[in-house]
């Protein structure tokens, strides 16, 4: 994940949008509009048909909606794996 992290830094850097991109308010505003450009894919469908007319789409928005969480972890100084992990233990101890 920390490649990740830093593959979707040096890009923002390449294309001079980094200090776009800083804003913890801005990403998530950014993660919501992606999640729901995500459930456009499924609007007025069945799951089945959806999959079937806009797998990729579907792709395309969930990376979307992960790269813009990764870029907000990674605004608050922190590594996506550990932060992942921290909430997947906290799950198992919860459910």
């Amino acid at each position: 994940m920390k490649e990740l992290q830093e593959d979707i830094a040096l890009f923002l850097k390449e294309k001079n949008w980094a200090d776009q991109y800083i804003y913890k308010k801005d990403l998530a505003i950014s993660i919501s509009l992606e999640a729901a450009e995500l459930l456009e894919c499924f609007q007025w469908k069945s799951t089945e048909e959806a999959v079937s007319e806009n797998r990729e789409a579907i792709l395309e928005e969930v990376a979307d909606v992960m790269i813009y969480a990764l870029q907000l972890i990674d605004s608050l100084g922190e590594d996506a794996t550990e932060v992942i992990s921290k909430k997947l233990e906290k799950n198992r101890r919860r459910f």
